[in-house]
């Protein structure tokens, strides 16, 4: 099938599926006049690929996984998980992160209800 079909059917635009061929995590071939040509195999590895995105991995982690997909072994396999491991670490830290910057926030949020509060008092004496 050609990528306009393969993306339709794998659910994602046609830029996604060029960008993922970019990256190296997708492969196809080409027909005699130089079009793309992908299998219903190329369409489930786009689906996959989409969850590891909503995942929050970034395509280089990707690529660092798919040793684990195209070639098994319980070696690729435990490496597979330990790269998890560290983007499941790196998000903990960036959730956290993004908490105490909410927390900041909310302390200047009451500093400046408590302020507009003072203002009303002032201007009813």
């Amino acid at each position: 099938m050609r990528i306009g079909e393969a993306a339709a059917r794998a659910g994602v635009s046609v830029r996604s599926v060029r960008y993922y061929e970019d990256q190296g995590l997708l492969a196809s071939v080409r027909s005699a006049g130089g079009q793309r040509q992908y299998t219903e195999h190329e369409v489930e590895r786009v689906r996959f690929l989409q969850r590891l995105y909503a995942a929050g991995l970034s395509s280089r982690t990707i690529a660092d996984l798919l040793p684990c997909v195209d070639t098994p072994s319980e070696d690729n396999s435990d490496a597979a998980l330990e790269r998890m491991a560290q983007e499941r670490d790196r998000l903990s830290e960036h959730i956290a992160d993004l908490v105490r910057t909410r927390d900041a926030l909310n302390t200047l949020m009451d500093t400046a209800r408590e302020y507009r509060e003072s203002l009303r008092v002032t201007v009813r004496d």
